[in-house]
């Protein structure tokens, strides 16, 4: 298991103080790019709950974000992250679709966007893995 993955299920299992899906992906790639924890917390606050609308995945948008302080968000990585939530979720993007989808299946909410936390936090790993 990777650091950054660690990191993100630190986050997502604190009782402290809550980390929101885009902060949760955000923050554990925060420090390799010289950002501090708490900026990239208060970066990150207004994105989550797809940004607190339904619209996409803060999950998501932590990803684009952590591409974009590494330096790697190429529109190739970008569309590589966005591929991978597509095919594991029917092709859907927004929190909305993605929590509906969920409730559908019977699934728990908070076990969802954790899932949704790390499927994207794997995806960033790869994504830089293959970058060697």
């Amino acid at each position: 298991m990777s650091e950054h993955m660690k990191r993100a299920e630190q986050l997502r299992a604190a009782t402290d103080r809550h980390y929101n899906c885009a902060q949760s992906v955000l923050i554990p790639f925060a420090k390799e790019a010289g950002i501090d924890e708490e900026d990239a917390y208060k970066i990150a606050s207004g994105f989550g709950s797809g940004m607190k609308s339904g619209s996409v995945c803060g999950a998501i948008t932590g990803g684009v974000m952590a591409l974009g302080i590494l330096g790697i968000d190429t529109p190739a990585n970008t569309t590589k992250l966005f591929a991978t939530v597509k095919r594991n979720h029917e092709g859907f993007v927004d929190c909305k679709d993605l929590l509906a989808l969920n409730a559908k299946s019977g699934g728990d909410k908070k076990a969802h966007c954790d899932g949704m936390v790390y499927e994207v936090v794997a995806a960033i790993d790869e994504i830089l893995a293959s970058l060697g």
